[in-house]
């Protein structure tokens, strides 16, 4: 609760990046059938930003609520656990969040401990991505073996929660090939995972590889998030660190506004993409969000200036088209700001909020 405090004028000034999106590599040992960003290899293969890039640009930047690691899978990056130094050491993030598709058992526990370590003061979120149940698993990764590697590292990193400032959790992307067995994967995870705390569900977005994996049941989805809710009763449905109670009845509005927002096609609230929001690729291009394919500038080429691009009269065009509502998507991680820096929002906010006060209450919970 302290780091929203923290952040309260924004709710009124959108005037600093709070949430840092980073493609730290395009390389990755899967082939996800609904990938979205490797599905448009670039022309040339421009070099990844280095470390001391990195630094430069993250000097440019002020504190972050929320930094998300991204790629391609981002323990191929032999230099992540200092990339992750660079940004405590400069950003102190609240939350750092750290995606992996878990091929590497070994490499992503030795990685992650040195990073929980090394970042103290931040909650260090590990979300272990699982599709399927086995071979429907593998075969949307497009590796076999996956699943099994999936375990394996779930087996090794549940050792880190003796760390207080570590978060474990699921992420699977609901797509075409997923959605009939999606029910299995939720109560898989709380039955054979147990100490998985939060198990979250992406709605496929983008351009994926396989364009058919966007063909789906949007009231299929709305009965997976209906099950999510069902799950706040139990230790999986919500967080462990401070201010959780607010983070999950958040989450319980974003998933309405998803399927509200793709049932309609439109957008319906809000978005501070290019605001609040920023994201930058592993060579150093600048994005208002990871869906729009007009680019704010370039940090080789402006200094690795955050500020120096978003001044810019391009920036400013895109960043007003926009605010105008020009675009919609419906991307999960643009929605936590778009919700909690939204005074609009707050009555429905406190009002599930309220909901899941008084449901932890009657189970005894002393949360």
């Amino acid at each position: 609760m302290r780091y929203f405090l923290k952040y309260t004028p924004y709710i009124f000034r959108k005037s600093r990046v709070i949430q840092l999106t980073f493609f730290v590599t395009r390389r990755c040992n899967s082939k996800c059938s609904f990938c979205f960003y490797l599905s448009q290899e670039p022309e040339v293969h421009e070099k990844e930003l280095s470390l001391e890039e990195i630094e430069r640009f993250s000097e440019s930047m002020g504190e972050l609520l929320w930094l998300l690691f991204s790629g391609g899978e981002v323990f191929l990056r032999d230099d992540i656990v200092e990339i992750a130094k660079v940004f405590y050491r400069n950003n102190r993030p609240a939350i750092l969040t750290l995606p992996t598709n878990a091929l590497l058992p070994e490499l992503i526990y030795e990685r992650t401990r040195e990073i929980v370590k090394s970042c103290p003061e931040s909650v260090v979120v590990l979300k272990l991505s699982l599709d399927g149940i086995g071979g429907e698993h593998d075969a949307i990764r497009g590796v076999r073996g996956n699943f099994e590697k999936v375990m394996e590292t779930y087996s090794l990193v549940k050792e880190l929660l003796r760390y207080p400032n570590f978060e474990l959790g699921v992420n699977t992307v609901f797509c075409s090939a997923n959605q009939d067995s999606i029910m299995e994967v939720l109560r898989f995870v709380e039955r054979e995972m147990p100490e998985i705390r939060t198990h979250t569900v992406s709605l496929v977005r983008g351009n994926p590889r396989d364009t058919g994996m966007k063909q789906v049941d949007l009231e299929k989805y709305r009965e997976t998030i209906s099950f999510l809710e069902r799950k706040l009763d139990s230790r999986h449905g919500s967080y462990s660190f401070a201010g959780s109670r607010l983070k999950t009845a958040q989450d319980i509005l974003q998933r309405r506004l998803i399927y509200e927002t793709a049932r309609q096609n439109r957008r319906l609230i809000p978005c501070y993409a290019g605001r609040l929001n920023l994201v930058v690729t592993e060579n150093g291009d600048v994005y208002p969000c990871e869906i729009l394919s007009e680019k704010l500038g370039n940090l080789r080429e402006s200094g690795y200036s955050i500020p120096r691009i978003l001044e810019s009269e391009r920036a400013k065009r895109v960043i007003g088209d926009i605010a105008s509502g020009k675009c919609h998507c419906t991307h999960e991680c643009y929605f936590v700001t778009n919700i909690l820096f939204n005074p609009a929002m707050y009555p429905k906010l406190l009002g599930e909020y309220i909901k899941l006060f008084r449901k932890k209450k009657s189970n005894g919970s002393r949360e």
